[in-house]
């Protein structure tokens, strides 16, 4: 299955898949990440619910969380840095850009903004933004060393673009 179509960040909801609790702050909660026909699905289920949970149904990712409401949105995010920079290729989704958004990715993880999550395909990096709990699945292009100076001048210069609009 291509990735190249299929995927646009989520978000986390609010509330139990199952029971429809509403989680409270610092509430454990459990994220399944699913890949289907037309691309993932996220569920996010209660300690109550994920006990009593069919663990043969094989998520694709899950990891365990504490629940942070959304921070108010008090400004539009910035368009000066990796993170939305990061955002926007995904949101344009354009293949010619897999290998940026793959170090953007791993840029934001050294930055402890994205938190890496276990993934049942080596070629799929999942990860967990640290403050809002989004999920963002990133292509692995398997980047060789030769590659990466090319690479590395191309989100500079995106970068760099961003901070000029």
């Amino acid at each position: 299955m291509a990735l190249t179509n299929d995927w646009e960040i989520q978000t986390p909801s609010h509330q139990c898949k199952i029971t429809g609790q509403k989680f409270q702050e610092g509430q454990i909660f459990y994220t399944l990440l699913f890949r289907e026909e037309n691309g993932f699905r996220r569920e996010d289920l209660c300690e109550e619910a994920w006990k009593n949970y069919d663990k043969k149904k094989q998520a694709f990712s899950l990891w365990k969380s504490k629940y942070n409401p959304p921070p108010p949105r008090t400004e539009p995010i910035p368009t000066n840095n990796a993170e939305s920079l990061l955002r926007q290729l995904i949101q344009e989704n354009n293949p010619q850009t897999r290998n940026v958004r793959y170090i953007l990715a791993v840029m934001l993880e050294r930055k402890r903004t994205l938190r890496p999550q276990k993934s049942s395909d080596s070629s799929v990096l999942v990860y967990q933004h640290a403050k809002t709990g989004e999920v963002f699945v990133i292509e692995d292009p398997k980047l060789k060393l030769e590659q990466l100076p090319i690479i590395q001048r191309e989100v500079v210069q995106l970068l760099n673009q961003s901070l000029h609009k």
